[in-house]
């Protein structure tokens, strides 16, 4: 799903890529298709659910409110900001406050199937915007409490949504992924790469 919003046009000389995260993955995955941004700025904004709000319409609402937030600093570049969360039983799982918490989370996900929804969201120089909502699901084994204890003693679940990182430690509890893997790690490539490209984001060949 897309939309559009026509702006005032702006002039550039030079197309500059902004990261609207300071997510380590995120700039991993953009550089592993040849994108490096130009700039990373981490908007602070609330991140709070709304009311009776579904994941859908969540990663959706901050993603691009992440974008406008930065694009307000820096309206002559292009702006790339994303959100991601995980879904279970028609509730938002955020990032675990701490290790109780992520314990909590992990010991729901343990023999579960659950979602994964990724917001992204694109502003271009001329106040055009674009989006686009992607859903992963995924099914994890049922964790021994040695497991759970070792991963949590790993720290890798600090940071991340749903307190795992399926591209670490966690890959080896996933039995099942039906979508976009990418989507999971924190920014489905495929529809970045789309988005970017229908509002005229191009890197100069060197």
């Amino acid at each position: 799903m897309t939309s559009q919003k026509d702006g005032l046009p702006s002039v550039t000389s030079k197309m500059k890529l902004v990261l609207a995260s300071s997510s380590p993955r995120r700039q991993e995955l953009l550089a592993s298709i040849d994108l490096v941004p130009d700039e990373i700025i981490s908007p602070q904004i609330d991140e709070t659910p709304l009311k009776g709000e579904s994941p859908r319409e969540y990663v959706k609402r901050i993603a691009i409110l992440k974008a406008r937030t930065v694009h307000s600093q820096m309206p002559h570049d292009y702006i790339l900001a994303a959100d991601t969360i995980v879904e279970m039983g028609r509730k938002i799982i955020l990032k675990a406050q701490n290790r109780e918490d992520a314990a909590l989370i992990l010991g729901r996900l343990s023999g579960r199937r659950h979602r994964v929804y990724t917001g992204v969201c694109v502003l271009s120089p001329e106040g055009k915007e674009a989006y686009s909502v992607v859903l992963t699901r995924l099914s994890f084994k049922r964790l021994t409490p040695d497991e759970l204890e070792d991963y949590l003693s790993s720290e890798e679940w600090e940071g991340k949504a749903g307190a795992y990182a399926i591209q670490g430690k966690a890959s080896k509890f996933v039995k099942f992924v039906s979508g976009s893997y990418t989507n999971v790690v924190g920014l489905p490539l495929y529809e970045t790469d789309c988005l970017l490209k229908g509002l005229g984001f191009r890197r100069p060949r060197s």
